[in-house]
């Protein structure tokens, strides 16, 4: 979802799983072909790994962290505008 509550279109799903499956795999082709040895190519792809994980990772936590930003902020809105509704009300 966006940041206005709107599901993405299919073609930008598609179109991001397609992006990071032809990334992965020009990535696989160019360790393939390098010409170092097999353990330099595992070091190397043991990092790619890692770091996709990581980008994953720090990805959520960030969307995580902005979501509930925005719920203690719609809670501490919906607080004043009860304080402020009650104090309406009193005078």
């Amino acid at each position: 979802m966006n940041q206005n509550g709107q599901p993405h279109s299919s073609a930008w799903v598609s179109f991001t799983y397609a992006s990071f499956a032809a990334s992965a795999f020009l990535v696989a082709i160019g360790v393939f072909f390098l010409p170092v040895d097999v353990w330099m190519k595992g070091y190397l792809t043991m990092g790619i790994v890692m770091l996709v994980q990581t980008c994953i990772t720090l990805t959520k936590t960030v969307r995580d962290n902005h979501e509930s930003n925005r719920l203690v902020n719609r809670i501490e809105d919906a607080k004043a505008e009860r304080l402020l509704m009650e104090v309406s009300k009193a005078a």
